[in-house]
């Protein structure tokens, strides 16, 4: 949305709705391992030119719902820089059940479905999620922020199914976890975690990363690793070992800093990164070559 602006403010407001200039290319290419580009204002091509103009050369496009991961399997299978994971969002599954109950979707309200309507989704992300392109079931999991009691039940059902689907078809299990960190644990424990789980934009603290790195769970940063108030995910970072680590932007959301407030894309994984890696006391080129790595492993190349 484009911001009004008019009188004395109206360079800044345009300012903040610009978006920002590119970094410093890499030296060490590395893949942006959870991004939203039918969600931001450039074309695909343009925001992959980008990208790979400071060193992104990959990126990984994340389903949220039926039509989203449809789109994300079709742009993967057209672009070879592109990778796809499909998935229901954990917001997505009461929307489906219940209608309109969190006001969360790119859609708009929806009518109730109901349970079989549920399994009607599920079934089509299972039918993805066998394509080859689709390299990830995600993002599934639990979130307590815009759900409330009337949709967990649907919510942790979609949760299981997504993690069922994962394991059978050898597929890297992306996770949202949002003030559920206790109840996403508890579910992997009880369905039995797939060989690859990978905590998108992590937000839980550092004793919760060192439970995650005992299970082999790899960890996912983004931008909001550089906000001034998240010093409690910087004290997670540096905990987490490199082998278990992976940097996203989850554009066009979490900007990081110093553009917090304008339009996220691919092409600011290095500022991210160079945080990164000043937390964990290495150079950006050993980080780089670790994500990257470590991005081959979950999501093949």
């Amino acid at each position: 949305m484009t911001a009004r602006t008019g009188g004395n403010g109206g360079s800044g407001e345009r300012d903040k709705a610009a978006p920002p200039p590119l970094p410093e290319p890499l030296r060490v290419p590395v893949a942006d391992s959870h991004t939203h580009l039918d969600m931001q204002s450039t074309s695909v091509e343009e925001a992959l030119a980008k990208a790979a103009a400071v060193g992104v050369t990959t990126v990984v496009q994340v389903g949220c719902d039926v039509n989203g991961s449809r789109w994300a399997a079709d742009t993967a299978a057209a672009h070879p820089a592109v990778l796809a994971t499909v998935a229901l969002h954990p917001n997505e599954a009461p929307r489906i059940v219940h209608g309109d109950l969190e006001g969360w979707s790119r859609q708009g309200a929806r009518e109730p479905g109901g349970t079989a309507a549920l399994e009607e989704a599920l079934a089509e992300i299972d039918r993805l999620a066998a394509l080859p392109q689709v390299r990830g079931v995600g993002e599934t999991g639990l979130d307590r922020f815009r759900t409330g009691p009337e949709g967990m039940a649907a919510q942790e059902l979609s949760f299981r199914r997504h993690i069922d689907i994962a394991e059978r078809h050898g597929k890297a299990l992306v996770i949202h976890d949002r003030e559920a960190h206790d109840d996403v644990l508890r579910v992997l424990d009880e369905e039995g975690a797939p060989d690859t789980v990978v905590f998108h934009c992590y937000s839980g603290d550092a004793e919760m990363a060192k439970i995650c790195a005992e299970h082999g769970y790899l960890m996912s940063f983004a931008g909001n690793v550089t906000f001034k108030n998240a010093q409690p995910l910087r004290d997670a970072l540096a905990v987490v070992p490199l082998d278990l680590l992976l940097v996203e932007t989850d554009a066009p959301f979490l900007t990081p800093a110093p553009y917090r407030g304008r339009p996220n894309a691919p092409y600011l994984i290095p500022v991210t990164l160079r945080a990164m890696a000043e937390v964990k006391g290495v150079d950006e080129d050993t980080l780089a070559a670790a994500v990257s790595a470590n991005t081959a492993r979950v999501f093949g190349r």
